[in-house]
């Protein structure tokens, strides 16, 4: 069925934007007037991108997604039918984009459809297929407030993950990327300074000084060569990692790392055990779960496991089992472990969520750990460049006083 985007005004005069599949333009119109709507543009889905862009970003921020979650899960709870929940989320909406989607919902669900399908319909980019496969299940078992609470906490849960993560790599990022340019702003502004008085004296300076003068010209000279070597390789990495072979050989090389490694694995595991865990607590088939979770693996070696696991349950084996013959991708014994305590005591859904904690624990722990490591390697390195160019400097200078008056 073709799909038309369309800008409608409400009674109130406020304009949303939306898209409806229909028959043609007309079925669009008719639709809208029953909803109390006045069409003011309705357009075939290929001009959707010359006009409806008009009104912001495409996508659609995980805090605004977590807060659209916890509240449609609070007015559930609260008793209100969900068009009345709709409208009110409509209201406030943070800004146009969510305001356009949440209005799209709403005219979507007057029209007959179900949550879900409005989801999938109209929206499908700022919905995962993780969001839209729980709210099928919360439907189909009629606890879509229990499931909405239930997504709310994960994407809560997730997200929560996600900052403490960056929150410990921001204090090495930020070091190395200030000593990089602290080394920048010598290379270029300081060091060719004295370049110019050296060469005007006609003394020989210590051999620290010219390694140092050496490389500061190249630097001025040839920056551009280094750009561009840099952003060649960058390009070069996209393109392989963009193909499916290149991007599992990167990630199982990344699996393969002395430290990195470990800890993403443990990364994955929390995602795949929390993922797998809030689906089949909501009512999710584990097929279906499955096919959701390897989806969301953001390590392909381990999607790649995730799939494999997914056809021996297919043939009749456990998820533990499963697991435990991932030879590429070996998940963690005490996850499998786990995993098989909860099968073996029909309590698959509390476990896989124990292990997501657990190892969300470990992941902190295992940071700060490596962090720990690198930070003083960071400054050191720094140091030492800093401290040469500071000895360097120093040299030329005492050598300048050996001059003949």
């Amino acid at each position: 069925m073709p799909v038309f985007v369309y800008r409608a005004a409400d009674r109130r005069g406020q304009t949303i934007d939306g898209v409806m599949e229909a028959p043609d333009a007309r079925a669009v119109v008719e639709r809208l007037q029953r909803d109390a709507y006045f069409p003011i543009r309705v357009a075939p889905h290929a001009e959707r991108g010359r006009w409806l862009s008009l009104g912001g970003s495409s996508r659609v921020r995980r805090q605004d997604l977590l807060a659209f979650t916890q509240q449609l899960a609070t007015l559930f709870e609260a008793g209100l039918p969900l068009d009345r929940a709709l409208s009110i989320l409509e209201e406030l909406a943070p800004n146009q984009r969510v305001k356009s989607i949440v209005a799209d919902l709403l005219l979507g669900v007057r029209g007959g459809s179900s949550l879900s399908e409005a989801l999938t319909k109209h929206h499908p980019r700022p919905f995962s297929r993780l969001y839209i496969n729980m709210i099928r299940a919360g439907e189909r078992g009629g606890v879509l407030e229990l499931t909405l609470r239930r997504l709310a906490e994960f994407l809560e849960a997730r997200a929560a993950f996600a900052e403490a993560v960056l929150t410990a790599v921001a204090y090495p990022a930020v070091v190395f990327t200030f000593g990089i340019g602290a080394i920048i702003f010598l290379m270029t502004f300081v060091i060719p300074r004295f370049a110019t008085i050296f060469a005007d004296l006609g003394q020989t300076v210590p051999l620290p000084t010219q390694i140092l003068l050496w490389v500061s010209a190249g630097f001025q000279a040839y920056w551009w060569v280094g750009v561009i070597a840099l952003l060649a390789g960058v390009l070069a990495w996209r393109v392989w990692t963009g193909s499916p072979q290149g991007r599992l050989r990167w990630d199982q090389t990344l699996l393969g790392l002395p430290l990195i490694g470990p800890l993403m694995m443990k990364i994955e595991t929390a995602r795949f055990a929390r993922t797998l865990g809030t689906m089949l607590k909501s009512g999710v088939p584990v097929m279906s779960a499955l096919a959701v979770v390897g989806d969301t693996m953001t390590n392909r070696a381990i999607g790649h496991a995730v799939e494999q696991l997914a056809d021996g349950v297919k043939r009749g084996g456990t998820i533990a089992a499963g697991m435990q013959s991932q030879a590429p991708a070996p998940f963690p014994v005490l996850a499998i472990h786990m995993v098989r305590v909860g099968e073996e005591t029909g309590r698959l859904e509390d476990m896989l969520l124990k292990v997501a904690e657990t190892f969300e624990a470990d992941v902190g722990t295992d940071l700060k750990r490596v962090l720990r490591l690198l930070e003083p390697i960071i400054i050191f390195g720094m140091g030492v460049l800093v401290a040469f160019v500071v000895v360097a400097m120093m040299l030329a200078i005492f050598s300048i006083n050996e001059i003949p008056l």
